[in-house]
């Protein structure tokens, strides 16, 4: 369980702060910056949500529940230490990963199949899945950066996550359009 009774401590103020398992980095670090923008996905997804109703706004609310999971992953090194912490880290695990393979598959039966590449746009809840699918494209490049630095410190499973919510996002966009993808023509303005 999380307390946070006090916001600022001033631990950082000369630009380190602290990892889940306690050691101390800079703030620009790989490992920072791969689960700051895990975070900053986060509150992408958020303003998604302001579009969103029902099932789609449900299913957004747990993606955004597993990005602060994968925040916690990431910010914990020491895979291999697991077992000897004084708690057990949380870990991204196969069923999350899996189960946005079944949503994806869900929602992508409906769809015609694409014959070109779709412009970002749209609807606003359209919009806004499609800045989460790039802001989520970038924090899988920084997670797969911190894996090939780190290969011993990075869970897999946070790594497949990413890519796969990727797409998510991607046919969720489709959806939030109604089937009235916003096409590429290639060289129209020439």
């Amino acid at each position: 369980m999380v307390v946070l009774n006090k916001i600022y401590t001033r631990t950082g103020d000369k630009g380190d702060t602290a990892l889940g398992n306690g050691n101390r980095v800079a703030k620009h670090s790989a490992r920072v910056t791969a689960y700051g923008t895990s975070d900053e996905l986060n509150s992408v997804v958020g303003m998604a949500r302001l579009h969103a109703e029902g099932e789609m706004d449900a299913r957004l609310a747990a993606i955004q529940n597993d990005l602060f999971d994968l925040g916690a992953d990431l910010c914990r090194p020491g895979l291999a230490e697991d077992d000897k912490a004084e708690y057990t880290p949380l870990r991204m695990v196969e069923s999350q990963v899996t189960r946005l393979e079944r949503e994806i598959d869900e929602m992508n039966a409906g769809l015609e199949a694409l014959r070109s590449f779709i412009l970002p746009g749209g609807t606003p809840l359209a919009a806004h899945l499609h800045l989460a699918r790039t802001t989520c494209r970038r924090a899988e490049r920084l997670a797969t950066e911190l894996a090939e630095a780190e290969p011993d410190d990075v869970n897999t499973h946070a790594i497949r996550y990413l890519n796969r919510l990727s797409d998510w996002f991607f046919v969720a966009a489709r959806i939030a359009n109604g089937g009235e993808d916003v096409l590429w023509v290639p060289g129209q303005s020439r």
